[in-house]
């Protein structure tokens, strides 16, 4: 038996998947990392040429792993999604929000549109969330996983805290409205991972398979909340206990981030 066939769960183990934001990133290793286990995939990005050669990799015959390009600030998008995994697999066990943006420090001043982050980051877990959950609470069986932050607990960017600060909420709350219907809801919350998203950032950093293999193992064993890489959580008790102290070290990483002039995300 090889390795890869020893992770394999049993047939009845085996759990369909929707990823959001899976062509790159922490998405994309999340969606090699729950292909190596077993699972069966809906991916779901904006970027069709990327994700369709990641559906291809992960599954030549399409049986298992299907790609799905989606808007999922639109609601058709989010709809047709939901239904594309309904018609080829039958059901969704799981949703996972991990599509996420961010915008640079100077939001406030920027041409660009910084609420996009909150309706990306926000709304569209929350009503993709209440998309799936009427099939799941039917069957009395299924799993939401919101792809937060430690932004999310120690305010560092305005636009983008303020996006994971509110899906860290109604992660925590809606698990509380869930219990006893067989619905249990995870918040996984990174720190600085390598990405698209962090690419200006002159930080050392882990790359994204460290927050994939939490999510998958979340999947196997349901938390309300997990943060990774795990030496964050220190920093995370340290900012509440000691709040000027998270100031000196949040300040410090804002101008070592932007030291260089052409870093942009």
């Amino acid at each position: 038996m090889t390795a890869k066939a020893a992770q394999m769960p049993p047939a009845h183990l085996s759990k369909v998947i929707v990823l959001t934001g899976a062509s790159s990133g922490i998405g994309r290793a999340t969606a090699l990392e729950l292909a190596a286990r077993g699972h069966r995939l809906v991916l779901a990005a904006r970027r069709a040429d990327e994700l369709g050669l990641l559906a291809r990799q992960l599954d030549p015959t399409g049986v298992r792993v299907i790609a799905v390009p989606t808007d999922v600030t639109d609601d058709a998008s989010r709809r047709a999604l939901l239904a594309a995994a309904t018609a080829h697999f039958g059901r969704i066990d799981v949703l996972i929000n991990n599509a996420g943006v961010t915008v640079e420090q100077g939001w406030w001043w920027d041409d660009a549109d910084p609420l996009r982050v909150l309706r990306v980051n926000l709304e569209s877990p929350i009503e993709l969330t209440r998309l799936a959950l009427p099939d799941m609470q039917r069957r009395g069986a299924g799993q939401i996983v919101n792809i937060g932050s430690v932004a999310g607990r120690v305010a560092t960017n305005g636009i983008y805290s303020a996006s994971k600060y509110g899906l860290r909420g109604f992660s925590l709350a809606l698990r509380r409205e869930l219990q006893g219907t067989g619905v249990t809801v995870s918040l996984v919350a990174p720190g600085f991972v390598k990405s698209e998203m962090t690419a200006s950032a002159r930080l050392p950093m882990p790359g994204p398979e460290v927050v994939a293999r939490a999510v998958a193992d979340v999947l196997e064993r349901p938390r309300a909340e997990v943060t990774v890489p795990k030496f964050y959580f220190a920093f995370v008790i340290l900012n509440t206990l000691l709040p000027g102290f998270g100031d000196f070290v949040v300040r410090r990483i804002i101008r070592r981030r932007y030291a260089h002039p052409s870093a942009r995300g």
